[in-house]
C-alpha cells in the first residue's frame, strides 16, 4: 500500500480540487467521495454485475402460456 503523500489544494472554478498523485489512482473514471469526521474517502466507482442488476429488478406479475414445443435437438458433430 502506498504511503501517505503530502498533496497540495487549489481551487477549479468555484470548486477546490486536488492532483491525485499516479500510485493512488483509481481505475475508472468515477468515483464515490464521502466525508468521515473531517477525512475525505474517495472510493472507485464499482461496476455492477448482472446478478445485482437482475436482483434488483421486481419480478413481473404476469403468466407465461405453456410452450408445447420439444427443444431442439442437439447438431451432430462428424
Amino acid at each position: 500500500m502506498p504511503q501517505a503523500r503530502h498533496v497540495r489544494l487549489f481551487r477549479n472554478g468555484r470548486n477546490q480540487a486536488i492532483r491525485i498523485p499516479v500510485e493512488f489512482e483509481l481505475p475508472g473514471d468515477e468515483a464515490i467521495l464521502r466525508q468521515d469526521g473531517d477525512r475525505l474517502i474517495i472510493e472507485p466507482l464499482r461496476k455492477r454485475g448482472l446478478v445485482a442488476l437482475l436482483a434488483s429488478w421486481e419480478p413481473l406479475a404476469e403468466d407465461f402460456p405453456e410452450i408445447d414445443d420439444a427443444p431442439p435437438r442437439p447438431e451432430r458433430v462428424l
